[in-house]
């Protein structure tokens, strides 16, 4: 399942409507400000390039962003507690949980960011804890001068021996393989096999001789794939692996007939944050059409907002699995070790 070339136009229709769906109070346009941002280390480059430029140019606020993955960022967040540096963080569900139950974020409120009340079904959390601004999808990226994976078993081949690489299971997408694991291990849909976590780590324990890497850091994964020192990546998603094909790079994503998985992808509000009425147009930005609609082609992610039309080849939502995210923040940190111990 690949979408479609996307087409320019689509850029050039968002920045046509960025002026309207940004407009914020007279306040915030009058004063340059600058607020940190917190989010993936994987969408600094279509971030920094096209997102923040019309963000800033709309509300004279100067974004700094600081990417790393969404543990880290967590772990910024608790040590900053008193003293928050992030004023808007981004990060996958499972560690939203975390800290919304730790307190470090508050809600999102359609009064601060109207495009709140305009977002798809199952995008908001928590009543306003935190929202998802688009939707990636997962399955494996591999080097398009091989064979696309037809089915998740493809990881334990013979022929891929030595050249497949996994995200550790620090990283929101590391889940993927485990889940996927307990499911060939058991023969259980996803749905039940999320909750086998030793079946899933008996499974795993079988690819070990297949792997290439395990890797935090996506963007370096990455090049070992474009390379051709790894065939795939299991568990990889779209907002990374498409966007890089579009540039040109020899990768592309398959969802295997088993299935593939939908990404949580969050935005929130830091609790003690600084500058929280700018924070609050940031948020609302990412929620809105506008910027959506640029994340569509640049990170190739359906757009959350109901404004925003959902291109022609981008798999339809409902196809995809989502897990029981509460279980896996609730586990995942007991996961870690296991994973340290087991598997490394």
């Amino acid at each position: 399942m690949r979408p479609d070339d996307l087409s320019r136009r689509t850029l050039l229709t968002a920045g046509g409507a960025l002026a309207a769906s940004l407009a914020m109070p007279s306040v915030l346009r009058a004063q340059t400000k600058e607020i940190v941002v917190g989010g993936p280390a994987g969408a600094a480059k279509y971030f920094n390039e096209a997102v923040f430029p019309a963000i800033t140019k709309s509300l004279g606020v100067t974004i700094l962003y600081e990417g790393s993955n969404s543990l880290t960022n967590l772990q910024k967040m608790q040590a900053d507690r008193g003293a928050p540096k992030f004023s808007v963080v981004i990060m996958d569900d499972p560690v939203m949980i975390k800290a919304a139950d730790e307190g470090l974020i508050v809600p999102i409120t359609a009064k601060g960011s109207p495009n709140l009340d305009r977002l798809v079904a199952g995008a908001v959390h928590r009543d306003g804890m935190w929202a998802n601004y688009q939707r990636p999808w997962a399955g494996i990226a591999f080097n398009s001068k091989t064979p696309a994976p037809a089915s998740w078993t493809d990881l334990w081949a013979p022929a891929n021996k030595g050249r497949v690489i996994v995200p550790s299971i620090q990283n929101t997408e590391g889940f993927w393989n485990l889940l996927v694991a307990a499911h060939l291990e058991t023969g259980k849909p996803f749905a039940e096999a999320q909750y086998d976590i030793d079946a899933g780590f008996r499974k795993l324990k079988s690819l070990v001789p297949s792997l290439l890497n395990v890797y935090t850091n996506a963007p370096q994964a990455m090049n070992l794939l474009e390379q051709g020192e790894a065939s795939m990546i299991g568990g990889q998603f779209s907002a990374y692996t498409l966007t890089r094909k579009a540039e040109g790079a020899p990768v592309d994503l398959a969802v295997p007939k088993e299935g593939g998985f939908a990404m949580p992808s969050g935005i929130a509000k830091v609790k003690g944050g600084p500058a929280p009425d700018l924070a609050d147009a940031v948020i609302d930005a990412f929620l809105g059409p506008a910027v959506q609609q640029i994340l569509v082609e640049k990170a190739v992610v359906a757009p959350t907002n109901t404004a925003t039309p959902r291109p022609a080849g981008f798999p339809d939502p409902a196809t995809l699995f989502a897990p029981d995210w509460a279980f896996v923040a609730k586990e995942r940190g007991k996961w870690a070790e296991r994973w340290t111990t087991e598997l490394l």
